[in-house]
């Protein structure tokens, strides 16, 4: 796949138009925008507590033991397995206790059953091991936004992503890394799939706003994401645990999103038995909900008692896209009704796409979705 330049945003007529005296203030602040930003790696892990995974390099590789030294060379496009050996990595005749993979050039490395920018790194944990893909942020990101996002978006919908994704992997770089790595490839973290979810959009939407985070504070945010509120995203408090002034409430304008309104049905048979204890359902009513009407408890009563269960579990059990959903009987069926995909907090990407369809900037997304908090650059 071949690399896109970065955007130039120089204008030599303005440039011209400062005048002699401020042509140094000029170029200084054109370097600001054409340069690449401060760059910031990511651990990232791609495969964890496995028992062996494929690995390899689109160019020719360097391998090295982990204090750097080089201990061999992979030939490109041959995909290797991986696995432990007493208390080693084996990797073909190659051993040692962790095994750092650094393709040549402008390489790609693969891990498992995908290519990745970046570099690999191999850590045994145990009998198993743990491979992560060392990557610039700016590079994770394209990937990121792709997979998160829909690439034939409008442009400024997919900017607010990247920002958004940005300052979330930053966010929980800070807050939740381990030892070994930053970040999975789980919607627990952002779903990340390397190349396979690159696209030119994607490119543009991360060049554009190359270093750019929301803060508070002068801290990055937790941008929370989620694909559609179903018309009013939450205060986090009522979601999560602590209040956040930055997470609040607001109107969403996600109504031409596809799950905005949704409904699946079930026997009252098969609703016992996923929740079971309390015999036969005959009533399932909402206990507590949020002021905007996500299920917190629901009182489940049965032929054989009554129970409380949350919303977040009665989400996971039945399978459903939000908590934002309300449950009807019609003799030996049982109907649920809801609104939305996901928790409901932060930017809501329909409402995004379809702020961005209407003409709205990406800052103003942003903005709107993350109250009181600023568009920053990464120093």
């Amino acid at each position: 796949m071949a690399q896109l330049a970065p955007k130039n945003n120089f204008n030599p007529q303005l440039f011209l138009k400062t005048g002699q005296n401020h042509w140094f203030l000029s170029l200084f602040l054109w370097l600001l925008l054409v340069l690449p930003s401060q760059a910031i790696d990511l651990r990232v892990a791609i495969k964890k507590n496995v028992s062996n995974v494929k690995v390899g390099s689109s160019t020719p590789a360097v391998v090295k033991d982990a204090t750097g030294r080089k201990i061999g060379e992979l030939k490109p496009m041959a995909a290797l397995a991986v696995q432990v050996g007493g208390n080693q990595l084996i990797l073909d005749r190659l051993k040692a206790g962790e095994l750092i993979i650094e393709p040549t050039g402008d390489g790609y490395v693969w891990i498992g059953d995908r290519w990745y920018r970046g570099r690999t790194r191999l850590v045994r944990q145990g009998n198993n091991l743990t491979a992560i893909n060392q990557v610039n942020l700016e590079h994770y990101l394209y990937s990121v936004v792709g997979a998160e996002a829909v690439a034939s978006w409008p442009i400024e919908a997919l900017k607010a992503q990247a920002v958004a994704a940005r300052s979330y992997a930053l966010y929980k770089r800070k807050t939740e890394s381990s030892n070994l790595y930053d970040l999975d490839t789980t919607i627990g973290t952002q779903v990340y799939k390397g190349l396979d979810t690159e696209y030119l959009t994607t490119h543009q939407a991360v060049n554009s706003t190359a270093g750019q985070i929301m803060t508070y504070d002068n801290r990055v945010i937790l941008a929370a994401f989620h694909s559609s509120s179903g018309g009013h995203t939450e205060n986090v408090e009522d979601i999560w645990v602590s209040p956040l002034p930055y997470l609040r409430g607001v109107v969403d304008y996600d109504h031409e999103s596809p799950v905005f309104e949704w409904n699946k049905s079930f026997s009252i048979n098969q609703i016992s038995s996923l929740l079971g204890g309390i015999g036969r359902i005959k009533a399932m009513i909402p206990e507590t909900t949020t002021p905007h009407g996500r299920i917190v408890t629901m009182k489940v009563v049965g032929d054989r008692g009554t129970t409380q269960v949350s919303g977040k579990k009665l989400r996971k059990v039945l399978d459903l896209r939000s908590t934002l959903f309300r449950v009807t009987f019609n003799g030996s069926d049982l109907q649920v009704y809801g609104r939305g995909f996901g928790h409901g907090l932060g930017l809501s990407q329909w409402g995004a796409y379809y702020m961005a369809k209407k003409g709205v900037g990406y800052h103003q997304i942003l903005a709107h979705y993350y109250q009181n908090a600023i568009l920053s650059q990464i120093k």
